[in-house]
């Protein structure tokens, strides 16, 4: 139970930033982005988003393949259920 609090501590922390809840909003609208393409979306520097990204998927919330050059970021959705289910059991 310890451990599901503080990576559910974690999440929360990472949803708390305004910045990161619009990538996620970016990312459940268009898929898959490139750093640049969500720096461009959302005015800000490519080392910010990059910054942002990493906090996202060191929490689960996002995941990143390679393609080429590019790195690609999307939700993931596989760790979704798993996060909800956090919530709801410590809401018990």
């Amino acid at each position: 139970m310890v451990i599901e609090n503080i990576k559910l501590a974690k999440v929360f922390k990472a949803l708390g930033n305004e910045r990161r809840l619009l990538i996620l909003k970016h990312l459940l609208k268009k898929g898959e982005l490139t750093v640049s393409q969500i720096s461009e979306l959302i005015k800000l520097s490519f080392k910010s988003v990059s910054k942002h990204l990493a906090i996202l998927e060191n929490t689960n919330l996002v995941k990143s393949r390679k393609i080429g050059l590019n790195k690609l970021y999307s939700i993931d959705r596989k760790n979704q259920s798993e996060i909800i289910q956090i919530i709801k059991d410590s809401l018990r």
